[in-house]
């Protein structure tokens, strides 16, 4: 009978070095899929699609009875943050005393729904709202994406 027994020697000093060179190529194989993976690519352009505003902040002049005001809306770059009255003298204030309260309401719908469309106005803020209205779609545009 003659049996073949091998005896192998490990140094623990090399498996443990060869055990540290295995993990650290797992974890750079992970981290390259997830860099260069095929999700990357396509979510990048999906972003490009969503952008619909240039952020900034976009102005619009009202003139009513020789006053001229701004309507200035800021958006970012998915969505419109705020819209304010700028340049609105106390005296044209007191003439249109309609003109805040009715951008208030228009603003809040806008903020809520992120769009110009089916805003709704009571009777008695008709045509101040309508004014509004027109200047902030005015404001928006020139944001808007082409």
């Amino acid at each position: 009978m003659s049996s073949k027994t091998k005896i192998i020697v490990l140094h623990m000093k090399e498996v443990v070095y060869t055990a540290i060179f295995v993990i650290l190529a797992v974890i750079l194989g992970v981290l390259m899929f997830f860099m260069f993976g095929p999700g990357k690519s396509s979510s990048s352009a999906s972003s490009d699609a969503v952008n619909k505003y240039k952020a900034g902040v976009y102005n619009s002049s009202i003139v009513l009875n020789d006053n001229t005001f701004d309507v200035e809306v800021t958006v970012d770059a998915d969505r419109i943050k705020s819209i304010n009255l700028v340049n609105l003298s106390e005296s044209t204030a007191a003439m249109f005393p309609l003109m805040e309260p009715a951008l208030e309401s228009l603003a809040s719908q806008i903020y809520s729904t992120q769009s110009l469309e089916n805003i709704q106005y009571s009777s008695d803020q008709k045509y101040t709202s309508m004014v509004l209205l027109n200047a902030i779609e005015s404001a928006v545009k020139k944001a808007e994406n082409n």
